[in-house]
């Protein structure tokens, strides 16, 4: 395992390891733009490079596996001391066995390698949450360690398979991949600072959800020969909810703090959010940014100026800000579509063309946001692996962030958020040295059109090229439903060296 941190301190519960596995199977979306005719130079912008799709013979388990399998090897983890091994998603889709299915997949790797299988007396819990399941899973394994876990070690994996429909809003934010993260009781990377975590809930109805009557209309997916987990969604109303639910974490979180929202924006070394896509973290940022702004005196400049104009007040702004708007009764009421946050949205607007909050995104928001771009949506992966990608690039430019705060923004259609304050150790480089998160992007297979709407479409698609090893494949589903045996739709795999 890498060295000790030296503290003597009470043993603070954290992450020691990530390692991350996506696709080889990738749509550049350059490409993509001109497939469909959408403005490149947008799309670079706002969503991001690229997006990664499992080949046929992938599905999240054998992402979600090969990330761990790939931990434990990089980090040299006895898989015996593992007590605790987590499963964060919202695209697993056995809805009976969660976790178990990974350690049935890594038992049986291991053993090809000639390393133990992970431990008998391990916990295999899968959490589920549009794209919280991961912060739950890992918040869960940090409280494994605080109460019965002793000296043990916990395994958090997230991983996802985000696809939408050809043609929609959300076709250019799909995306595929894994993050696997150790958990030690004594951090040897990133302590987790719960006791300042901030959370916050609502229910929102319609917002992004997977209902599993939508496979019986007509009209969902329609055309498609296989079943797809597309999402139902309404753009603006997700938005609206990813903006409102962050702030009330955010806000839970300054309480707990005890600090001023500024100091608490400005403080950490870097901030990472939720990133279903490159543009939506710099929005909710800027709400954030906005609101801390109303705490500080009435003359600030900026403040002043950005009302004057947007030809508002303060006084309204901060009534915007002060309000707790029912989103799901609006829907009721027909007007999902209206904006919570009216004369808020005009200054944030204006406020994300000052140089004030360019230099905050570029100082606080920046590091591992290229690398994050190339990943395109992970759900629950997301904003771990927005992490590792910032982890290595500190790394790779001798930035030395020894003691330094950071913090990670959450967050989940549904609808949740988890504002969770980070704090990175003493001879953190040891461990980051074994990410590898840059070494996971390498020899990418970009697909031709026809090869992605054909893979997209049926799952099959011709001439694709060989994937690397290393990985773990489905090599067959079961079809037997006998009285005496039944194994009708569960997939069987192997590890392919």
């Amino acid at each position: 395992m890498v060295g000790s941190t030296g503290m003597s301190e009470k043993p603070r519960p954290g992450i020691s390891g990530m390692s991350l596995y996506v696709p080889a199977l990738r749509v550049p979306l350059e490409s993509w733009c001109a497939w469909t005719g959408n403005a490149w130079q947008k799309v670079q912008a706002v969503v991001g490079r690229s997006f990664r799709c499992p080949a046929p013979d992938e599905n999240v388990y054998t992402l979600a596996a090969t990330a761990i399998l790939r931990l434990i090897r990089k980090y040299d983890v006895d898989p015996r001391r593992v007590g605790y091994l987590a499963f964060g998603t919202e695209t697993s889709t056995d809805n009976s066995a969660g976790a178990v299915i990974l350690r049935g997949m890594v038992d049986r790797a291991l053993e090809q390698l000639g390393l133990p299988r992970l431990s008998r007396s391990l916990e295999v819990p899968e959490f589920k949450h549009a794209c919280l399941g991961g912060v739950y899973a890992m918040k869960g394994a940090a409280r494994y360690h605080a109460l019965d876990g002793g000296d043990r070690l916990s395994i958090v994996v997230c991983a996802d398979i985000a696809e939408y429909e050809r043609g929609s809003t959300g076709e250019q934010t799909q995306g595929a991949g894994a993050i696997a993260l150790l958990i030690e009781p004594r951090a040897r990377l990133l302590e987790l600072d719960l006791a300042h975590s901030g959370s916050a809930s609502d229910y929102r109805g319609p917002d992004f959800r997977k209902p599993h009557a939508r496979h019986f209309v007509e009209s969902y997916a329609k055309n498609k020969p296989r079943l797809h987990d597309y999402p139902v969604f309404s753009g603006k109303y997700s938005t609206f909810a990813y903006v409102e639910e962050t702030i009330r974490a955010f806000d839970d979180m300054v309480r707990r703090l005890g600090v001023p929202a500024l100091d608490a924006l400005k403080s950490p070394e870097a901030i990472f959010f939720h990133r279903p896509y490159h543009h939506m973290p710099i929005q909710a940022a800027a709400y954030l940014y906005l609101r801390a702004l109303l705490q500080s005196p009435p003359e600030n400049a900026l403040l002043q100026s950005l009302c004057k104009e947007t030809g508002t007040t303060r006084e309204a702004v901060d009534a915007e800000a002060n309000s707790n708007p029912d989103l799901f009764a609006r829907v009721m009421a027909g007007s999902a579509e209206l904006d919570p946050f009216p004369v808020t949205s005009q200054v944030v607007g204006a406020l994300r063309k000052t140089d004030d909050f360019k230099s905050f995104v570029a100082s606080k928001m920046s590091l591992g946001s290229r690398g994050a771009a190339e990943l395109g949506n992970l759900y629950t992966a997301a904003l771990p692996a927005w992490i590792a990608a910032g982890l290595e690039e500190a790394l790779s430019k001798n930035i030395d962030l020894t003691e330094k705060r950071l913090l990670a923004l959450g967050y989940g259609s549904g609808d949740a958020a988890e504002a969770i304050p980070l704090r990175v150790v003493p001879n953190w480089t040891e461990a980051a040295k074994r990410i590898g998160f840059a070494e996971a992007l390498e020899h990418p297979a970009d697909l031709t059109q026809a090869q992605y709407e054909s893979l997209h479409d049926t799952r099959i698609a011709e001439n694709l090229p060989k994937i690397p090893g290393d990985r773990f494949r489905i090599t067959g589903i079961g079809e037997k439903y006998d009285v005496s045996f039944q194994d009708l739709g569960v997939e069987y795999y192997e590890y392919v060296r």
